[in-house]
């Protein structure tokens, strides 16, 4: 995939090899064909839609457990920013910190509300690696939950 060209459904997914909050290699790659991946984009720890957002990611965590998914959510904030977010409100999954970019232009994900924002993204990709989903949303906070989760389950009943 060019650089150029946003990842689409059945594509395969962008993989991410970063060190996440509490300094865990999340790798994407390396679970591919064993287990479903969500990547949520959020532009800002601690703002009201971010830790809505976030928070519904943790209220929902079990049901990714029993679907054997990982969960990695990803902003421009610091690492440490990040630590102090997950302590916060208790957030069980990976945070990754993009404060060059890089995910987010590897993933494509457009900017909103007049390119003053970064966007809020999910993307849904299966065990096989390629994109089950994708849900853009800058208000719709708690939806990317309900959209990942039924993507997952989906793909589940069709094995």
């Amino acid at each position: 995939m060019s650089s150029e060209q946003a990842p689409t459904k059945g594509q395969l997914a962008p993989v991410i090899r970063a060190t996440d909050h509490n300094g865990t290699l999340v790798d994407t790659e390396s679970v591919r064909g064993q287990r479903p991946v969500v990547v949520f984009f959020f532009p800002r720890a601690f703002t009201v839609g971010c830790t809505r957002e976030a928070c519904a990611f943790r209220d929902s965590y079990s049901a990714f457990e029993t679907l054997n998914a990982m969960v990695v959510g990803v902003s421009a904030d610091s690492p440490q920013v990040l630590r102090e977010f997950a302590q916060q409100h208790k957030l069980p999954f990976h945070l990754v910190s993009d404060t060059d970019g890089s995910l987010r232009k590897l993933f494509q994900v457009p900017r909103s509300l007049f390119g003053l924002l970064s966007g809020r993204v999910t993307y849904v990709i299966g065990r096989s690696g390629r994109i089950l989903d994708i849900f853009n949303s800058q208000l719709s906070w708690t939806e990317h939950v309900n959209v990942a989760k039924k993507a997952i389950a989906a793909e589940e009943a069709a094995t």
